[in-house]
């Protein structure tokens, strides 16, 4: 098995349902993503500050820790405020976006989302 380069970004995905973070683990690995997963925002939280990934996607509705408190939480600890997250949830309403950013999300997607346009949302953080 070859193993990726350092240098390959890695990008954590943090969702309660297992086959929605099976799902967007494929689509990152086969675009040569590195890719962690967590099931809850208490999860990502711990994850984020041992392996400090270079993006994080962030369900909302989850146990244990939402994701917007999850979100909060990372952009109060400084060796995780850096870190970019795009909130990726099935709330569509322009509220449930408009928290997503005041929690401190760098982005907003709403499910299902295709993979091209996750790719490409993926790509514009990560390079800009």
């Amino acid at each position: 098995m070859q193993q990726r380069p350092a240098s390959v970004p890695t990008i954590l995905v943090t969702d309660d349902d297992a086959e929605q973070r099976a799902l967007y683990a494929e689509i990152l690995t086969a675009a040569g993503y590195r890719v962690l997963q967590a099931s809850d925002g208490e999860g990502a939280v711990t994850l984020a500050r041992s392996e400090h990934p270079d993006l994080m996607l962030m369900d909302v509705t989850m146990p244990v820790v939402s994701g917007w408190n999850a979100v909060r939480v990372l952009r109060e600890d400084p060796s995780t405020l850096a870190i970019p997250i795009i909130v990726v949830t099935g709330l569509v309403d322009t509220w449930d976006r408009d928290a997503s950013i005041a929690a401190g999300a760098d982005s907003h997607l709403t499910k299902p989302v295709r993979p091209e346009r996750l790719l490409s949302e993926v790509r514009r953080i990560l390079h800009r």
